[in-house]
């Protein structure tokens, strides 16, 4: 199609007019892009519009490749993922945008040309909590065709849960089966997932981005430093792989002595400059197996008395986890077929239940080499807990609630590994290695004049400890309401002092608490929300953000079950239309929750 010439009274001599009709008039659409590029970064180097950018001559091959990166997340590791992709993207010129699950519908995704999934499985097979409604609306017969879509999925999970990886090999099937194209194959990862990440990724952009055959040129590439993308989250400085060192500086079991629970607060010094959190953000820690599990491994694999063998393992291995990965690894190392068959059928559920990797050493004793041994087990993860302190309050330190986890099975006592790391094998004095894991899906609203409705059991207070110390400290006026359950009042009211002393000062505006065993029938932290429905209805329509932070399939999936009854309520019971209601908190960021 031939393009209209310049207009005569273009700022040009006859001349150079005459060249530019004949220039424009033979120029591809990509030329001509090119071109309007190199003009726009020419007039930002000599001080025009941008004049805050510097210019760079850059070779471009291709045009901007569109790419979607969609990830699901729950803990953060598929979001970082997601935009680590998105740098790297940029390098290979692709137009990627990064974006939530909880944020889009499936239609908006079959718009889509070019679409990476990093997706994370949640407990037993679940998908993450915001991104359930855009799985269930993928998996339903009303999902659109993706006819094409190309695309590949990275699936995150951890191999100590049987479904593995489940949602993102759901979502790897439906997707084809939807009639986009996997262009890369998918990848199942487990806890110590970054390298590997990091070279699928690599891998998967090179096949995205369209043979290198359009004639090279170059342009001006402005560089606008300083402007961050705007849904981009902050990496924190401190993390598994770069954590700070602190020193425990307070260890204090905070349940009465008649209680049958053992809960402590932990406070951790860190000078490591740039060590900062925000509130709802979860701490890390690295923990050290109890070393005495560590001998019984090695005992188990024959290698009894190697002392520096068990302190390898007590340090840096996953020792506890029993997965099917783990039998397989063994039964094809060993070679003995009656360790296969446990991966037949329900057989490893029925063993594996209440077992762990020494007890697979134990039932079917082989001699092992220490590097036999170390090559079964993973490297040992952190654990995250939900900080109980800000950093406003208490500089340079973090708070930690740790509930200790103690059992009895199959003739063995047994302890969570960072919890009893706590309980027992801390003290006072003694170094620990930590890191932040940001969380901006669990936070305090930006306006500190919005009230807040805090929920949660046991352990699932810590966040509102911080949350509260944080308001104190910013002079936010928002109205703040805590609901609290534990077993007993006398034993297990976790940090009862500082939540009276912050009902005295109006810090905390109100609190209601059910303890389930001081009374013959329980009582439970859903039961008080019901009771208080009229007044909860109210503080949302004042624009209320409700939190809940505790046991998902306990009291965490009761207080969504209450919620939706509440929100019903005033819509003639329609719980249906309370769903609905509850779905536009969550959208709006008013409903935010951090279980586990």
């Amino acid at each position: 199609m031939a393009l209209p010439p310049l207009p005569k009274n273009a700022p040009f001599s006859a001349e150079d007019l005459a060249f530019l009709n004949q220039l424009v008039q033979r120029s591809t659409p990509l030329q001509r892009s090119w071109l309007s590029g190199f003009l726009a970064g020419l007039d930002a180097a000599q001080g025009g519009a941008g004049a805050a950018a510097t210019v760079q001559p850059v070779s471009v091959q291709r045009p901007r490749v569109p790419l979607t990166i969609l990830y699901g997340s729950e803990s953060g590791n598929a979001e970082g993922l997601a935009f680590k992709a998105k740098k790297v993207a940029a390098k290979l010129n692709c137009d990627a945008k990064v974006v939530d699950m909880g944020d889009v519908d499936v239609a908006a995704i079959a718009k889509a040309k070019n679409l990476a999934v990093y997706i994370s499985t949640w407990g037993e097979g679940d998908p993450p909590q915001r991104a359930v409604d855009f799985y269930k609306e993928l998996m339903s017969d009303a999902a659109p065709r993706l006819d094409g879509v190309k695309y590949a999925v990275l699936a995150l999970g951890d191999t100590a849960y049987v479904n593995f990886c489940e949602t993102g090999k759901k979502i790897d099937a439906r997707l084809a089966e939807l009639g986009a194209v996997r262009i890369h194959d998918r990848i199942d990862l487990d806890l110590d997932f970054a390298k590997a990440a990091s070279s699928w990724t690599d891998a998967l952009l090179e096949k995205f981005a369209p043979a290198a055959d359009v004639p090279s040129a170059t342009v001006v590439h402005v560089d606008f430093k300083g402007v961050p993308a705007d849904d981009e989250p902050a990496e924190p400085l401190y993390t598994a792989d770069n954590p700070a060192e602190g020193e425990v500086t307070a260890l204090i079991n905070l349940n009465g002595s008649g209680s049958s629970r053992e809960t402590y607060h932990v406070e951790v010094a860190v000078e490591a400059e740039g060590f900062t959190y925000e509130p709802g953000a979860a701490i890390g820690v690295l923990p050290e197996n109890d070393p005495a599990l560590a001998a019984d491994v090695a005992r188990a694999a024959g290698l009894d008395g190697d002392a520096a063998l068990v302190v390898k393992l007590a340090k840096g291995f996953d020792i506890t986890t029993l997965s099917r990965a783990t039998v397989d690894a063994y039964a094809k190392l060993t070679g003995r077929k009656d360790v296969a068959k446990l991966l037949e059928g329900d057989a490893f559920a029925a063993f594996s239940a209440d077992r762990q990797f020494v007890d697979l050493l134990s039932a079917y004793p082989e001699k092992l080499t220490a590097e036999q041994l170390v090559g079964l087990v993973r490297p040992l993860p952190g654990r995250l807990y939900s900080v109980a302190s800000s950093i406003k309050a208490h500089p340079g330190e973090a708070h930690l609630l740790v509930g200790a986890v103690r059992w009895e099975s199959h003739g063995r006592k047994r302890g969570g590994v960072a919890s009893t790391y706590f309980a027992d094998r801390r003290k006072v004095g003694d170094k620990v290695r930590v890191y932040v894991k940001p969380n901006r899906h669990y936070a305090l609203p930006a306006d500190g004049n919005r009230p807040i409705i805090m929920i949660g059991a046991g352990t699932g207070v810590a966040p509102y400890r911080g949350f509260i110390e944080d308001r104190v400290e910013t002079g936010a006026k928002g109205k703040s309401w805590l609901f609290f359950g534990e077993r007993n009042f006398t034993n297990d009211f976790l940090y009862q002092l500082e939540w009276q002393d912050h009902l005295a000062s109006g810090a905390l505006s109100r609190i209601d608490v059910a303890f389930s065993r001081d009374q013959p029938e329980k009582i439970y932290v859903q039961h008080r929300l019901w009771q208080q429905r009229q007044d909860i209805l109210a503080w949302l329509e004042d624009g209320a953000h409700v939190y809940v932070c505790g046991d998902e399939k306990g009291m965490a999936k009761d207080v969504d079950s209450t919620l939706v009854k509440i929100l019903a309520e005033p819509l003639k019971g329609d719980e249906e239309a309370g769903r609905a209601r509850l779905k536009e908190l969550t959208k709006a960021g008013r409903y935010q929750r951090d279980v586990y």
